[in-house]
């Protein structure tokens, strides 16, 4: 088709009267075709691409691989990174750096949920301008003395110098090099590229295989929209009837399938041996016209898919699909032929659209269209897949796995007011985000089935200074036990998950107990744990995004799960099942088993404690555990791929009594140095098997109370400590022996009217009950009574 396309007299340049001139190979390159964008009407059409055009894959690679080579010679041995520009230069700029053996990104429109803009800029002509930058790791943007930027045609830079700015003003290089099949720049355009240069002191190449220019009339923008309104918009082809054959585990998931978010040297030998594995899948099923497809960003991968099938079969073209909206004709000298318009099927950033596939050739025996897993969606079925169906015998689907960059975890100062080094939060900030609502009303919510507790937040209760008064005084009494309770539980942990295990505390009760871990094994053995904290919600399960990350940074073997206190043990339950379909679906050993500073329910192993007594940090909301939130999943503010989120209370800093609990406790440390050495090795030796004993408990009091929902009833003072300070009190109960580590549970329930009631025969020091109003006919105190 390519040799076809440059025998033919120019459909474009005969109509209009624009004039292609140059180097006698530029129509070897490109064809002139209009574009339906008012801003800028004409279009250089690649022949060399596989984008608009199909193309031989020898001659799309090695057309590539020609252009790096001749801006090796120009790197005169210089180090370079490859960016590349999305979309119809993805594939050209990844064939670039594979011959430069360079590093390579390359620009987006997709959407990448919970994954951080590191730099943006603006392709003014474009019908869609916006390019952003999202390396998995950021050190990629610093690599490289020259930076290599990478598309089909330069027609004025501005694009490449938008680029240039936005980069050179975070990682500034002193050259550049722009990189291109072909230049047609105008002189006004190479004196602004010179200006540019001298004004921010750096030096700019410009590398093309050829050069010339384009001359348009006076007429032209007003004589172009004549001709394309004279044609309707691409039309949504006819469904067809050709067979679907899908590939879903042909291309290794250890295989980078872009450069959306970097892509080094040593993916390029992966990439290659992934194409050759799938090209001997679908070898065998093909006839002898095939056609490659490659979707939007997605090129290289086909290309490479399409250069072993062309190894393996007579007559392979490749192509891909478009989000640029092209005027199709069909008449000799034009390149663009035939159109086909479908959905979107995948995340754009800008949201949904119509793309375009143009000249695809009848008579095709196989087509296999290559896409990437996000894209795989009932809109590519419904759509595009159905279309492709009337144009083949066949419709191969090979579909890539993501690479899926999980995003950093939130530290100090920015997030948390906890020590950097002390805790990673595996959170996302949605400190900007309305998510507070009048406990009353969230109760109505959550009891009704209209909502999940973990969707909103409860008001921030701030304490009075009489309560203040009385955690200061829990803390105080409280300090050496817990010390000892926190010395006993890290020493287990270091002697069944050593030498080095790493923490993983259950934001956010469980935060405050992970700090003190941490510090106890510097303490007591000089070692500094990784100490991550992330969300499990109930009834939801835990972070999958941020048992990846930790997959990606540690042995998930040594992932010790830490949590402050157990009741029921809902938590524990869910953490089990959760884990076990966690490591189900990515493929790991993360141990669903939870550390507990302490177990009055019974249902762990590894504890410091089984007595339920005063956990000062229970008294508090986000001022003992780092100023930050409760978590919330809500999928209205959190996208795919983003760790479960908080608030950061920044204001209520005055108030902070987080380092303050931590302080206290570490300072009894070396107090109860010799008593956790000779207790820790008998709780290790004794019965730890749990009994459930909290699940029972609880299970006994619903029934006594007639309440339906267990989860109505919250047993351990810190349980009800927290159903006084977040829910709907109904009713707090206590065993007759409870004594002064309760005062502030009595305080509580003064102050927001709950009745206290003495109960011989609780497990638990106390209980509290959640108002089961909406669930059930209660009404107050007397409702209360009625059901006891």
């Amino acid at each position: 088709m390519r040799e076809d396309m440059t025998r033919r007299p120019d459909w474009v340049v005969e109509r209009l009267d624009v004039r292609l001139d140059g180097d006698p190979e530029l129509p070897e390159f490109v064809r002139l075709a209009l574009r339906r964008n008012a801003r800028r009407a004409h279009l250089l059409v690649s022949t060399v691409l596989g984008k608009h055009i199909p193309a031989d894959p020898h001659a799309v690679h090695e057309t590539g691989l020609e252009l790096g080579r001749q801006v090796a010679k120009s790197l005169e041995g210089c180090s370079a990174l490859v960016v590349g520009f999305a979309e119809t230069a993805t594939g050209l700029g990844h064939t670039v750096a594979e011959a430069l053996a360079a590093p390579y990104l390359h620009s987006t429109r997709r959407a990448a949920p919970g994954v951080a803009e590191w730099a943006g800029f603006e392709e003014e002509h474009s019908h869609a301008s916006r390019h952003r930058l999202l390396p998995h790791d950021r050190a990629l943007l610093s690599e490289g003395e020259v930076l290599v930027l990478v598309d089909d045609e330069l027609s004025t830079g501005r694009t490449a110098l938008n680029t240039i700015a936005a980069l050179h003003a975070r990682t500034p290089r002193s050259r550049y090099v722009l990189a291109a099949l072909v230049d047609l720049r105008g002189e006004a355009d190479r004196h602004r590229t010179a200006h540019f240069a001298a004004e921010h002191g750096v030096e700019i190449d410009v590398v093309a295989l050829a050069s010339g220019s384009v001359t348009l009339p006076a007429t032209f923008l007003a004589d172009a929209a004549a001709v394309v309104a004279t044609a309707p918009d691409a039309a949504p082809g006819a469904a067809g009837t050709a067979a679907v054959i899908s590939y879903l585990d042909s291309w290794p998931p250890s295989a980078r399938e872009s450069g959306r978010h970097g892509f080094r040297p040593e993916d390029v030998t992966a990439a290659r041996a992934a194409a050759i594995g799938v090209a001997a899948a679908v070898a065998p099923q093909c006839g002898d016209r095939v056609l490659v497809l490659g979707t939007e960003e997605l090129m290289y991968a086909p290309t490479l898919i399409a250069l072993e099938l062309a190894e393996r079969l007579p007559h392979v073209r490749i192509s891909s699909t478009t989000r640029s909206p092209v005027f199709a004709i069909d008449e000799p000298g034009y390149p663009i032929r035939s159109a086909l318009s479908f959905a979107s099927h995948d995340q754009a950033h800008d949201g949904p659209g119509t793309r375009f596939a143009y000249n695809i050739p009848a008579g095709l025996t196989d087509i296999v269209l290559v896409v990437d897993a996000d894209a795989d969606s009932p809109q590519l079925h419904g759509g595009l897949v159905e279309q492709l169906r009337a144009r083949a015998e066949r419709v191969h689907l090979v579909v890539l796995p993501c690479h899926h960059p999980v995003p950093e975890p939130l530290r100090a100062p920015t997030f948390g007011s906890y020590p950097r080094d002390d805790v990673a939060w595996l959170l996302t900030d949605l400190s900007g985000v309305a998510l507070e609502a009048p406990i009353e009303e969230r109760e109505e919510a959550i009891q009704s089935g209209g909502a999940h507790y973990a969707e909103s937040l409860p008001i921030e209760y701030q304490p009075d200074d009489a309560y203040q008064r009385l955690f200061e005084r829990a803390l105080e009494a409280s300090a050496a036990r817990i010390a000892h309770a926190v010395g006993v539980v890290t020493e287990m942990v270091l002697a069944e998950r050593g030498p080095e295990p790493v923490l993983a505390s259950l934001a956010r009760a469980g935060t405050p107990v992970g700090v003190l871990m941490r510090s106890w094994a510097q303490f007591a053995h000089d070692m500094r744990l990784p100490h991550y904290t992330l969300s499990i919600v109930r009834g939801r399960g835990i972070d999958t995004v941020s048992l990846r990350y930790l997959a990606a940074q540690h042995d998930p073997a040594q992932v010790v799960f830490v949590d402050g206190w157990t009741g029921k043990g809902a938590i524990a339950r869910e953490l089990g099942a959760a884990v076990l379909a966690a490591n189900a679906e990515l493929g790991t050993l993360f141990r669903a088993e939870l550390a507990v500073l302490a177990d009055p329910g019974s249902c762990v192993r590894t504890f410091g404690t089984r007595d339920d007594f005063l956990l000062p940090s229970a008294c508090l909301n986000s001022t003992v555990s780092g100023l930050v939130s409760r978590t919330v999943l809500n999928r209205d503010v959190l996208a795919p791929g983003q760790f479960h989120g908080a608030k950061f209370y920044r204001e209520l800093a005055n108030a902070d009594m987080s380092a303050r609990f931590v302080d206290a406790i570490v300072s009894r440390f070396a107090d109860v140095a010799a008593e956790v050495a000779r207790d820790w090795p008998i709780v290790q030796a004794g019965d730890r098997a749990p009994t459930w004993a909290g699940w029972a408990e609880v299970e006994r009091i619903a029934q006594a109370y007639g309440i339906e929902d267990v989860n109505l009833v919250k047993p351990g003072v810190g349980e009800t400590t927290r159903v006084l300070l977040r829910r709907v009190p109904w009713a707090v109960l206590v065993r007759p022996d409870a004594g002064a580590e309760l005062h502030h549970v009595r305080l509580l329930a003064q102050q927001r009217g709950v009745p206290v009631h003495t109960v011989d025969g609780l497990t638990f020091r106390c209980m509290g009950l959640i108002h089961p109003k909406y669930t059930r006919a209660a009404t107050g105190a007397d409702g209360f009574a009625a059901a006891r």
